[in-house]
């Protein structure tokens, strides 16, 4: 069903890094009773393919498959297609595909699942969030109102929503409402590194701003005791 998410469990997404496919089932396990989402990005699907995937699902967990597709209308909905085969919760597409490419990823979700009450949540990726700057690839738009003009584009395609940094989250829901969902990466808790990250926030602030999703990696997966890092955000979003 697509729907907004019900609890803090549900909210924070962890997104996987390891590249050997135990080590990778070993956080999944340790944090599976306190998050319901992994996410596998390119590296790690590049490395695991589809097993990452079963082994996600075989443990109770859900999917967020973070692959960004950008191609042709019909290569990225022959990707979405085989995604949505595969059982993600949730997928994405690069909305700087255009209105057709956003429009093929949607029904070829539908056509896959059966229906749109059973496809996955769809999203646009708006702005990455190591960029602070549009004008070297020759956008003159600034951030914000670029990532405002991909997520209504989104919503008018029929995806469900967009994945965005948090600094955007407040445009982004002016325009778009209340049901469209917001998925947010660049995600630091107060004094933590923002490695390549640049437009960030911290769990807190995102979620009051309006996210619904919450996605974190590295400040997880890179800590001595990644399970006491997730409670903590648990108990400062909840």
């Amino acid at each position: 069903m697509i729907g907004k998410p019900g609890n803090a469990k549900d909210r924070l997404i962890i997104a996987l890094t390891q590249d050997n496919l135990k080590e990778a089932e070993k956080i999944v396990k340790l944090l599976k009773e306190d998050v319901s989402t992994f996410e596998v990005g390119a590296p790690i699907y590049t490395a695991l393919g589809p097993d990452v995937i079963k082994m996600i699902h075989d443990n109770g967990c859900r999917v967020y498959l973070d692959l960004k597709y950008h191609d042709i209308p019909s290569t990225v909905a022959k990707a979405v297609m085989a995604a949505t085969r595969l059982g993600v919760f949730m997928l994405d597409v690069h909305a700087a595909g255009g209105h057709d490419m956003l429009c093929r990823t949607v029904e070829a979700a539908v056509q896959a699942a059966g229906s749109r009450s059973k496809m996955p949540k769809l999203l646009g990726v708006t702005v990455l969030t190591s960029m602070e700057s549009l004008a070297d690839i020759g956008i003159q738009y600034e951030v914000r109102e670029q990532v405002v003009r991909f997520a209504k584009m989104s919503k008018e395609c029929g995806l469900h929503g967009v994945l965005a940094s948090p600094l955007e989250i407040a445009p982004i829901r002016k325009a778009c409402g209340e049901k469209f969902i917001i998925v947010t990466t660049g995600i630091r808790q107060i004094g933590s590194e923002a490695q390549d990250q640049r437009r960030i926030s911290s769990p807190i602030m995102a979620i009051s701003a309006g996210a619904d999703y919450l996605v974190v990696g590295r400040p997880v997966i890179q800590s001595k005791d990644p399970k006491a890092i997730v409670l903590r955000i648990i108990q400062e979003i909840s």
